[in-house]
């Protein structure tokens, strides 16, 4: 396994440098350094170009001064990173790439982790209603969605999940109703599709899906709750329990009581603890590593709570009562976030507007932790939206033949002929396996999406990654494209490193062989 890791680690440098080496030469051919000063009136431009030489070196061979380059990119090895100076600006390549590789990974973490749930669930629910029409929806949606350009989808977000958005908040009044009843009526065809049944349970699926979708949309708007949305203590109870019925369901079935009552408890719990814990929030200044703590303490009460109630597997226990409350967490988390909309929309900065079209935050806004992350949130919403429209599409797909696949082997039909539920067929057999070709997909596309959405950062605004590079092509700048070719081409090493490490810990049968 050493002797794997170091032959891997070995060849990638070397290629590593040979591509840098390759793309420094060229780069320093196709970059006009000049391009600002090639118009310029200026009495004394001789001297501006002179200066100008000197200072990107341009008198020394680009072999030498690619060969200085690497020598600084060397010192990261020891914490002494010199990446260069991105020359417009006079900051320095390391300073830029910190607010850029975070704002890029704030992004890729929000549109990835939704896509991945999304795609996966509805590719196995694909799979398993195979031919059906549910399946030609989803088939056809996601080819759709795999074909838009991300630049058109990004400009129909703004005008229609911004602008029009924002419009309709600060004037919530509908003048017609056909719109509502049209996404009602599809609502309860999707779930009929997804949920499958015979006729007299389909029936009850369209009528029960739509009727709560109506009641779901006419509550929003009698309310107000577009003005201050807020989930309350009403709201975490309701979606404790469902989390609780539905992880059980997933993991175990409903049949086991055992685990229902476990899940059930911690639903509970978190109910019991939302008032205290909103006291905790006022009166103790929060910040991530707050959050993580209360993150770990919950988890620690669920796996408490599942080895108590234990039953035929106490660590199948553990596991879903651990889902569960981290469902009920993040539901109170957003809570508390969603308290501060109605000072957020009313700042000054935001003038009653709060869904943002470009940038990563708003200028000017000085609140609290709760402030900053709904800040954060709803310049989150679009580019994240974006992704996740191209993003989910691909993962249904690989989902959805890979489910068919393994639907189809032996030890399927024997685990149906043992006299094992559906269920249980599906989310224990069928599903872990299914899951294997994913394992080598998506740690390529988390680590190599730091690179950046280059046309989604661009249009949106975000100043990640993708954005960073856009800009120092259009400036000539070279030192910052380097670093950029630098960082994505070691996190793409790191990727397929994983992918592999992955694969062969989810499938016993292949083995790293040194």
């Amino acid at each position: 396994m050493i002797m794997f890791i170091l032959r891997r680690l070995l060849s990638t440098v070397l290629v590593l440098i040979v591509v840098t080496f390759v793309l420094y030469l060229l780069l320093n051919v196709a970059l006009d350094f000049f391009w600002d000063l090639r118009s310029s009136t200026s009495p004394n431009v001789e001297a501006l170009f002179e200066a100008r030489r000197r200072l990107l070196d341009l008198d020394t061979p680009a072999v030498v001064r690619y060969f200085k380059w690497l020598a600084g990119a060397s010192g990261c090895l020891i914490g002494q990173c010199d990446l260069g100076i991105a020359w417009k600006s006079g900051q320095e390549v390391t300073f830029l790439l910190q607010g850029a590789i975070i704002n890029t990974i704030k992004l890729i973490t929000a549109s990835t982790v939704v896509a991945i749930i999304l795609g996966i669930a509805v590719g196995i629910i694909s799979a398993i209603r195979q031919y059906s029409g549910f399946d030609y929806f989803i088939t056809f949606v996601s080819f759709l969605l795999y074909s838009l350009p991300v630049f058109w989808v990004a400009v129909l977000l703004k005008q229609y999940g911004a602008i029009e958005i924002n419009n309709f908040i600060n004037d919530p009044t509908l003048t017609s109703w056909w719109p509502i009843i049209i996404a009602c009526l599809a609502m309860g065809l999707f779930w009929m599709g997804a949920l499958g049944g015979g006729k007299k349970r389909r029936i009850i699926t369209f009528v029960t899906a739509t009727l709560v979708t109506f009641g779901t949309i006419y509550y929003i708007l009698a309310s107000g709750w577009l003005q201050q949305p807020r989930i309350g203590v009403v709201g975490v109870i309701i979606i404790g329990a469902g989390a609780a019925v539905v992880m059980t369901f997933l993991s175990t079935g409903l049949k086991n009581k055992r685990v229902l009552y476990a899940t059930l408890t911690c639903a509970v719990i978190g109910a019991l603890l939302y008032m205290p814990l909103q006291y905790l929030f006022y009166y103790q200044e929060m910040n991530w590593l707050w959050m993580f703590g209360l993150l770990i303490v919950a988890l620690a009460v669920a796996t408490g709570v599942g080895l108590a109630f234990r039953g035929p597997d106490p660590w199948d226990t553990v596991r879903t009562t651990c889902f569960t409350t981290l469902i009920i967490a993040v539901t109170i988390f957003a809570d508390r976030v969603l308290q501060g909309w109605r000072e957020y929309s009313s700042h000054p900065a935001i003038n009653n507007r709060p869904i943002a079209t470009i940038g990563a935050s708003a200028p000017n806004i000085n609140g609290d932790f709760w402030i900053t992350n709904l800040d954060s949130f709803t310049h989150l919403l679009l580019p994240s939206i974006a992704l996740i429209l191209i993003s989910f599409a691909s993962y249904t797909r690989y989902t959805r033949g890979s489910m068919l696949e393994v639907m189809g082997q032996d030890y399927i039909r024997t685990a149906r002929a043992k006299g094992l539920n559906e269920r249980t067929v599906i989310m224990r057999h069928a599903l872990r396996n299914a899951l294997l070709p994913l394992a080598s997909i998506i740690p390529v596309d988390i680590i190599t999406m730091i690179g950046g959405a280059v046309i989604t950062e661009t249009i949106f605004g975000w100043n990640g990654m993708g954005k960073l590079f856009i800009d120092s092509m259009n400036r000539s700048e070279l030192d910052p494209i380097m670093a950029y070719i630098l960082i994505t081409g070691i996190l793409a090493i790191v990727a397929n490193l994983v992918a592999d490490f992955l694969y062969a810990v989810l499938d016993p049968r292949i083995r790293v062989n040194a």
